[in-house]
């Protein structure tokens, strides 16, 4: 990527190179403890620094991946608290909205624009307390390795909010499908997607019955989800894989079908999930080569466990978690040997990680990878106001639609892109660097005190942290200069934030 110019306020003109900006021995020392954070946290901070420093950084890696409880500060523990989606039944709110969408559906002419804009409301709310939830946890929870992997996972499982009242349901589909199995078996992870109402019904298997059969989701679970492309499965494959998952699908209306008396006993139902015998296909099936017997729901866990103990899937998995923290084209030798602790271990992702950060080229990676937005977005706020507690958190959202990466956003099925080619434009560094001047000056919005023109507006002192301590010697003697020639703190503070070396994780 060629040089970014940025012209600062006081009309000096500031040359900063988008390069690769730190280097290090290949092993976990002490000295690489800054630079480690950076990669598996969602941004340094004095908090993490301190606690990392006095832990050791091999002992607080541990840590890391094998998080003890969530402990939130106590006032971000109560904002989470007095949410709607964690006090109210995903059950129940989805039956909320489906009958608010009814009643516009079947609402007189005059009335139907303003029932129809209640409706959509009420998703829109469900959707921001979702993200909102999702990025004070970002932020604020100690448990940052299972917060990048949440986010990580998220991602690879990609549903976006913006089909039908998919909106009503991410904010569980996060909190229930995907964070509790972050480090946990792939194996696990996988199932909890399968079966939850989010998936099923943003990949149409929510209509796949027999007879009538939806290969949407049969085909991206195994090309997105698990093998990958190339990896050997065929058409027929994708066909067996449908049929296996037919009947699998969701029911809102708390009442049960009317299912043939020989196959009652086969009916189940938990939550909103459903599996309808009447409408699964009891054919027998071959599927990656090997037979599946007429076994109903069974089939699908013996589909889920064929393809998470499959090598392709062990290796798909290992190249997109190293692509994801370690480079955009993964060293072969690395995926390979991660890959053996995907298959050694059942799938155990804290495992596979291990093996990923004892590496060599994990250390010679650290400060190479690229911060897609919310990496950097996050990462400037935790920088900024370390353990100080973000009001507006609308601030940060509308950062994120502007940079393109919107959670739960993503249209397509295959999830945003990791790679820096994907982030790296022109009008992306400007949006950033705007961010930093924001953010540098104390007139975020963010919180109460930062208001554009506030009298009580509190300039962050980030030239004075423990962070810039440690980042200092990492910096580039340009970078350095850059900032010896800020004529305000508020000046240092954005060239700091916008750095090239900033960009980089």
């Amino acid at each position: 990527m060629p040089p970014l110019f940025y012209r600062l306020a006081s009309g000096l003109p500031l040359l900063f190179a988008v390069t690769g900006c730190t280097s290090a021995a290949p092993v976990l020392k002490e000295t690489d403890t800054v630079a480690i954070l950076n990669r598996l946290t969602w941004g340094v901070n004095d908090s993490t620094l301190r606690q990392a420093n006095e832990m050791g950084i091999n002992r607080y890696v541990q840590n890391q991946l094998h998080p003890p409880k969530e402990n939130l500060p106590p006032d971000i523990a109560a904002r989470l608290a007095a949410m709607r989606i964690t006090g109210e039944p995903v059950e129940q709110l989805l039956r909320e909205v489906e009958q608010a969408r009814k009643e516009f559906k079947n609402a007189a002419e005059d009335d139907k624009a303003m029932a129809r804009k209640d409706y959509q409301a009420e998703l829109n709310q469900l959707a921001r307390e979702a993200a909102s939830r999702s990025l004070l946890r970002a932020i604020y929870s100690p448990n940052q390795l299972q917060e990048q992997l949440t986010w990580f996972w998220l991602n690879h499982f990609n549903v976006h909010q913006g089909k039908g009242n998919l909106r009503a349901l991410v904010g569980d589909y996060e909190e229930r499908a995907i964070r509790p199995y972050a480090l946990g078996k792939f194996r696990d992870l996988l199932a909890a997607t399968v079966h939850h109402p989010a998936m099923l019904r943003y990949l149409d298997n929510a209509q796949n019955a027999r007879e009538r059969i939806n290969e949407n989701y049969a085909r991206e679970l195994m090309e997105l989800h698990t093998l990958g492309v190339g990896s050997g499965y065929t058409q027929r494959d994708v066909q067996e894989l449908a049929r296996v998952l037919t009947g699998v699908g969701v029911s809102t209306d708390g009442t049960a079908p009317r299912v043939r008396p020989a196959l009652q006993s086969q009916y189940v139902r938990r939550g909103l999930f459903e599996f309808n015998p009447n409408r699964h296909d009891y054919g027998d099936k071959v599927f990656l080569g090997e037979p599946v017997r007429a076994k109903g729901l069974a089939e699908v866990d013996e589909a889920i466990a064929r393809l998470a103990r499959h090598p392709a899937t062990a290796h798909f998995i290992s190249h997109k978690l190293a692509t994801y923290f370690v480079a955009d084209e993964p060293p072969p030798a690395l995926v390979e040997r991660m890959a053996a602790t995907f298959q050694s271990s059942d799938g155990d992702i804290a495992a596979i990680l291990e093996t990923m950060i004892a590496a060599p080229e994990f250390t010679a990676s650290l400060g190479r990878k690229f911060k897609d937005p919310q990496h950097f977005a996050v990462g400037a706020i935790r920088l900024a106001y370390d353990n100080r507690p973000v009001d507006d958190l609308g601030v940060l959202l509308g950062w994120l639609n502007r940079m393109g990466e919107p959670l739960y956003g993503h249209q397509t099925p295959d999830g945003y892109p990791m790679l820096q080619s994907a982030w790296a434009s022109s009008g992306q560094m400007t949006t950033r660097f705007d961010i930093a001047r924001i953010l540098g000056t104390g007139r975020s919005g963010l919180v109460p005190a930062d208001i554009e023109g506030g009298p009580k507006a509190r300039v962050p002192a980030l030239s004075t942290t423990l962070t810039w301590q440690q980042l200092q010697p990492t910096f580039s003697p340009a970078t350095r200069r850059a900032l010896e020639q800020a004529a305000s703190p508020q000046d240092w503070n954005t060239y700091f934030i916008a750095a090239p070396e900033m960009m980089y994780r």
